[in-house]
């Protein structure tokens, strides 16, 4: 799996997520461009910004015995999965800032690098390895830039 902590694969997301425009259609599923960037940018949210609700300790109980692996794994997402409520986006969304907060975001990611993640708490996963941020950043970001024929 590519890794976005190096500057070689953050350079290849930039490339894709700037061929993107406000008129790129899916390919599947039902979120409009505007709208699939505003939910690939909730998981780097999560980790720089403190403005979605955190999970129950029941929530998290759940989360960590059933869905962890999926995210964290390496088998690919299907089209069409279910998400979860904070990361479901409704109406439209402004193109551009979130564009550019999804480049922010990945720059960050990558500068911060590999020792900045390791061991570092997810609020739903609780501690993640360096290489399970690695999978659950870019197995996310792949899966709907390819949505998106990118």
């Amino acid at each position: 799996m590519n890794n976005v902590f190096d500057p070689t694969t953050v350079a290849g997301l930039t490339s894709r997520i700037n061929s993107l425009t406000p008129a790129t259609i899916p390919q599947w599923g039902k979120m409009s461009v505007d709208q699939m960037l505003a939910h690939v940018n909730v998981p780097y949210e999560m980790v720089y910004e403190n403005k979605h609700p955190k999970p129950s300790w029941l929530m998290r109980l759940v989360l960590r015995a059933i869905v962890k692996n999926k995210v964290v794994g390496p088998a690919p997402y299907p089209q069409n999965s279910p998400t979860a409520p904070v990361f479901r986006m409704k109406g439209a969304k402004d193109f551009a800032l979130e564009q550019q907060r999804l480049l922010d975001f990945l720059k960050r990611v990558q500068s911060d690098g590999e020792r900045t993640f390791e061991g570092k708490r997810s609020d739903s996963f609780g501690p993640l390895t360096a290489a399970e941020w690695n999978v659950m950043f870019y197995k996310h970001l792949d899966h709907h830039l390819t949505q998106f024929g990118v």
